[in-house]
């Protein structure tokens, strides 16, 4: 199973990603880990991505995917993937595309998953990320994934709050860069709903407001998996 994950910032990709690495065991990619790693273990992408973090600059769309594709290739992938968030952008969509193409490597769906901008403006600001691991889902409004006081609920690690996070500001900017319709990742959206249309991969519409068992198991039926 290879699988795009869209949604907003907040709309709970990491939370569903994890849910389905763990039903199905396939390799969840999130553009922001990747970075982060490759800045850290000093690779040749990295020390270029690092020049633009340091700057305050966004990383060019050739270099994140030229990272993507780095991790493609990588022997767990070849059992399936869940790409989390990315592309973000129309220009990412159709070089992800273009190297799955390349590659030989199919695009079996492409989840979105939807939920009102408040709500998910709210979710953010929830959100905790354990210092063990940053895809244990903890957040302080969310009944489901509500951490063990300031412990995270699944390893019972420390729990930090990022400050863009705590920031309308930077949401509401994150939210912008989601919502273009024109270059932006709805831009990618449509372009992969072009591309279901015409038979190339399935896209399927998930309703974020419910449970996490409730999402997982809509999406586990559309998937045609259970």
């Amino acid at each position: 199973m290879n699988l795009v994950l869209l949604g907003a910032p907040g709309a709970g990709k990491g939370t569903v990603a994890q849910e389905l690495v763990a039903e199905f065991g396939v390799a969840h990619i999130s553009t922001g880990d990747l970075l982060r790693a490759a800045v850290k273990g000093g690779t040749e992408l990295g020390i270029q991505a690092k020049k633009y973090m340091d700057a305050g600059e966004l990383v060019p769309d050739q270099l994140v995917i030229d990272l993507v594709k780095e991790r493609l290739a990588a022997d767990d992938a070849q059992q399936g993937f869940i790409l989390d968030g990315f592309p973000r952008n129309m220009v990412q969509a159709k070089k992800l595309w273009d190297a799955l193409q390349q590659a030989g490597m199919k695009l079996d769906y492409v989840v979105e998953i939807l939920l009102p901008r408040e709500v998910a403006k709210n979710r953010i600001m929830g959100r905790r990320l354990c210092k063990n691991d940053n895809n244990h889902p903890n957040n302080i409004f969310i009944d489901a994934i509500k951490p063990n006081g300031d412990a995270c609920r699944v390893c019972g690690g420390e729990l930090t709050a990022r400050a863009d996070d705590q920031d309308e500001a930077a949401i509401n900017k994150r939210h912008d860069i989601y919502y273009d319709d024109k270059t932006g990742t709805l831009a990618a959206a449509h372009y992969f709903k072009a591309l279901a249309e015409k038979g190339e991969t399935k896209y399927i519409v998930l309703n974020g407001q419910g449970t996490i068992d409730s999402i997982k198991e809509t999406l586990i039926k559309e998937l045609g998996l259970n």
